[in-house]
């Protein structure tokens, strides 16, 4: 698609907050001749990058993310920058400060988020691939809802260099496309070793323990939640079937520790977004509002810079950090964290894959889930746990509730995307 064919087809749909008018290829490689779209809190050198934020509305990136020069040696065209939650603080790209991407399979619901934008560019056939950032579903969890492919890698597989923080200790960037295979390729691309992110880690880090021997944990109880709807159910089962059908072994496991998933997320994930957070200060770049003297200055471009959404994480993860309350929340959250990561390194001692839903249902109404922060955070209760452990995670296209599609979610131990590629193009037919 031309830049003008973009611009018109997005205009009902909303998934860009620019297209660039000359995109092109930087070299010749892997991915010669590939569109490609980046959500709006990777750095593109020239570039505007917002995170969808009225505070850094009018901010240009002084360099390229270490994603974008990989994306630039692979012979990758950039396109535009994708629409996203403020900050990827989100689940439905509602909380974008630009105005909500919609799902391009039906205009009145949400596309999902944080990566809304990237997973509707895709969806909608208006690129080939697209980059997103995953905090606590926020790759897998549009991609669910978009009817496309989505990846979190390992925690430290990709650089977050050039990446706009939210919750350091959570976020990966990945891949978004609509095939298996299409995922792999950009994934090869984008990996590896930066010395400008320490947290990185080579191919080394995790060698391959075993063969893959295609069995595959379901922990059913943690399925079965009240909140999971009856076609999420449906769906899951005829996803078993399937993978039973192409010689998987399907073995039901118990992983207590995920019940306490969300909630640690929803403890430490806002700490970090406190802490990540406070440079936006009005004095260094981004949006400056002048009050009566300094401290007022900070309070009036913090309060009117940032969304509402934002401003609430803020304050919780201001309140979890503070004296007093830090043992009591965060101390214990980072307890229960380790607790998670070591019972799914167990689980994976005996299973190559964990399979859930990667939502408990469709895509919601635009501003059905808006007025109730809680019910929007149960909605990642599927998908925090790869987060919280940095294990890789993959979320497929698996049937539909009527016209709205529906995911499936594969979690693999870390460094073992190769099992999550072997399985996933299996169950794709690809």
């Amino acid at each position: 698609m031309t830049p003008e064919e973009i611009k018109t087809k997005d205009k009902d749909i909303h998934a860009f907050l620019e297209v660039f008018d000359s995109p092109k290829p930087y070299g010749d490689g892997p991915l010669s001749g590939k569109t490609i779209a980046i959500k709006d809190n990777i750095l593109f050198e020239g570039h505007k990058v917002s995170a969808a934020s009225r505070i850094l509305g009018h901010f240009t990136a002084p360099y390229d993310a270490t994603v974008v020069k990989k994306l630039k040696d692979a012979g990758a065209i950039i396109v535009g920058r994708t629409n996203m939650d403020e900050f990827a603080m989100g689940s439905s790209t509602e909380n974008s400060a630009f105005g909500v991407t919609k799902n391009p399979h039906d205009l009145d619901r949400v596309a999902g988020g944080s990566s809304g934008g990237s997973a509707a560019a895709v969806a909608a056939g208006m690129v080939d691939m697209a980059l997103g950032s995953d905090t606590g579903g926020s790759i897998r969890q549009p991609a669910a809802f978009c009817g496309v492919v989505g990846l979190k890698p390992t925690y430290g597989r990709v650089s977050r260099h050039g990446l706009i923080a939210m919750a350091s200790s959570f976020d990966q960037i990945g891949p978004i496309a609509k095939t298996v295979r299409e995922v792999e390729s950009l994934y090869n691309v984008i990996k590896g070793e930066d010395p400008m992110d320490s947290t990185t880690i080579s191919d080394a880090t995790y060698p391959a323990r075993n063969n893959f021997l295609k069995v595959i944990g379901v922990p059913k109880s943690f399925i079965e939640n009240e909140g999971v709807k009856k076609e999420v159910k449906e769906n899951f089962k005829v996803a078993i079937e399937k993978f039973k059908s192409l010689g998987y072994k399907i073995k039901e496991v118990e992983v207590e520790s995920l019940r306490h998933a969300l909630p640690v997320y929803y403890i430490v994930m806002p700490a970090e977004v406190s802490s990540n957070l406070a440079r936006f200060d009005g004095v260094k770049y981004g949006l400056h509002i002048d009050g009566e003297n300094g401290i007022d200055d900070y309070f009036k471009t913090r309060g009117e810079g940032f969304g509402r959404e934002v401003r609430r994480r803020v304050i919780l993860g201001t309140y979890v950090l503070s004296s007093g309350y830090y043992d009591e929340y965060y101390g214990k959250a980072l307890e229960a964290r380790a607790l998670i990561t070591s019972d799914l390194r167990k689980l994976f001692q005996d299973v190559d894959l964990m399979l859930t839903p990667t939502t408990p249902g469709p895509a919601w109404k635009i501003g059905e889930k808006s007025k109730d922060p809680l019910e929007m955070y149960l909605e990642d209760i599927f998908t925090v746990h790869a987060n919280i452990s940095g294990c890789p995670a993959i979320s497929l296209p698996s049937g539909s509730a009527g016209a709205l599609p529906l995911g499936i979610e594969l979690t693999a131990d870390l460094g073992r995307e190769d099992n999550l590629f072997a399985a996933g193009k299996e169950f794709m037919g690809e």
